[in-house]
């Protein structure tokens, strides 16, 4: 009974001595991370940095700057936030509160705010801007913003100095605009530099027994460019190898025929094959510069390129890209290309900024380095934050100005955020015959009808400038009466 009483006593003391080795350690532990959190706080501190602030950054890609400091928070409650209405469903976000550095605005694309007092800028998708839907009558403090990154053919009217003045803030791909987009297709300097695919010389010479000497892949046929005439005279002097839906004469692998696929590694693989690629924009305007011009500079093949008038101001060297401009004719072009095919040394001119990695225009480079937004870039902002971001921090300056008992900036678009010359046609008379080519169409084409349908947009631009100027709601009919008025 003794021996029992002896092992319970000895037990207990064990028990009670664990415990409290327990609870030592434990405190140890805690103030070995109290002391560890403060260390890493004032470290970071001084560094200038906070870890959660840029796991944060980190997330503002995914969540769009959702999340909101304490003293920040405490400002909203007290003085309420400003209202960003998304007037095109766009990003199809009902309600988001978005932090753009110091400064927080509400984002939604729920049409119940139109007249809500907080209510301060309406933001504009180029391709859904529409005459049916516009949030009039606007009021003195309403802010409207455009951002517009496609192609003229989308919305022709948008490019008149009648329309695009409409607008407080712009985000196009001129390098005019408020917040320029024309490197929105340009990772950055090294997917330029990157050799990944790029195939040697010897091996492209090697394959220009089975393929072509130039390649075009094109599936949106008859742009207001007229692309594919040039490209069709083009092939009556030279080989072409052409895939997808335009002048095909050529199959891509069934795997990589859909158009989604055109940045799938496989279409990479068999595009960086080629010597010179076709990279001609549907629509030719200063600084519409799409992947048709970076996608072959990255894969290490020589651009033959037609498109922005201003294309120079944006190639990596003096030498990197063939201008279609430069020849009177494809005869010419056609010519040239054969010329460089037969000549390493010719050649290799235009690629030697791409093998040894370095990037001459300063512009191009200064243009990446101050963006304010990233291409597939998780530590950036995208473009839409980006331009979200800038309509907030502006009116934000305003709010500012006003509680100091000061009049508010007024911001307003240039004809030059967003203008494209009249679409022309080209005019070739070659007799000559081309057994790859398909047959040119006849009669009213569907690139014969951009021509009218830019003319008929300039009275549409001029009949929506004088309604939003009258600044009352007004109907579809009132709009077409006016464009065809006599």
């Amino acid at each position: 009974m003794v021996c029992i009483q002896r092992r319970k006593l000895l037990a207990s003391c064990l028990f009670m001595t664990a415990t409290v080795f327990l609870l030592v350690t434990l405190q140890v532990v805690v103030e070995l991370g109290k002391f560890e959190r403060k260390k890493f706080k004032n470290s970071h501190l001084q560094d200038g940095h906070n870890k959660v602030e840029e796991e944060s950054k980190h997330l503002n890609v995914f969540f769009k700057k959702e999340a909101l400091t304490l003293k920040r928070k405490k400002r909203l409650e007290v003085g309420g936030y400003p209202i960003m209405l998304w007037w095109s469903p766009l990003t199809g976000e009902t309600g988001r509160l978005g932090q753009c550095g110091m400064d927080a605005c509400f984002f939604t694309i729920n049409r119940t705010y139109l007249h809500h007092p907080r209510t301060k800028a309406f933001l504009f998708y180029g391709t859904d801007f529409n005459i049916e839907s516009l949030p009039l009558p606007r009021k003195a403090h309403h802010d409207w913003a455009l951002f517009h990154e496609e192609s003229p053919k989308n919305n022709y009217k948008l490019f008149h100095e009648q329309v695009i003045t409409l607008f407080n803030h712009t985000a196009t791909f001129s390098r005019h605009s408020h917040l320029p987009l024309t490197t929105q297709y340009l990772e950055g300097v090294d997917a330029l530099k990157s050799l990944r695919y790029l195939v040697p010389l010897q091996s492209k010479n090697n394959l220009r027994k089975r393929l072509a000497p130039l390649v075009y892949v094109q599936s949106d046929c008859d742009p207001p460019s007229d692309r594919d005439s040039y490209v069709r005279e083009l092939m009556t002097y030279i080989e072409v190898d052409s895939y997808g839906e335009c002048l095909r004469n050529k199959d891509l692998p069934q795997q990589l025929k859909n158009p989604t696929s055109m940045d799938a590694d496989g279409f990479y693989r068999i595009i960086a094959q080629y010597k010179f690629i076709l990279a001609f924009e549907n629509a030719v305007c200063d600084d519409y510069i799409t992947e048709k011009f970076w996608r072959p500079l990255k894969l290490g093949i020589v651009p033959v390129y037609y498109g922005s008038p201003s294309i120079k101001d944006w190639l990596p060297s003096n030498r990197s890209a063939i201008l279609i401009s430069e020849f009177a004719h494809p005869r010419e072009l056609a010519s040239y290309i054969r010329r460089l095919d037969y000549d390493d040394r010719l050649y290799k001119a235009y690629i030697e900024w791409k093998l040894k990695g370095e990037i001459s225009n300063q512009r191009l480079l200064a243009a990446l380095r101050e963006r304010k937004w990233g291409v597939q870039d998780i530590n950036q902002d995208n473009y839409i934050d980006a331009f979200e971001c800038m309509v907030c921090s502006k009116v934000w300056d305003n709010i500012r100005l006003q509680e100091k008992g000061l009049p508010p900036k007024r911001w307003k678009a240039e004809g030059t955020h967003l203008s494209c010359p009249e679409p022309t046609m080209f005019a070739f008379s070659s007799a000559s015959h081309c057994p790859r080519c398909p047959p040119a169409p006849h009669g009213n084409s569907l690139r014969e009808m951009w021509i009218p349908s830019f003319q008929q947009s300039k009275k549409e631009a001029q009949a929506l400038r004088w309604l939003v100027d009258r600044n009352q709601n007004f109907s579809a009919q009132e709009f077409w009466a006016l464009v065809f008025k006599d």
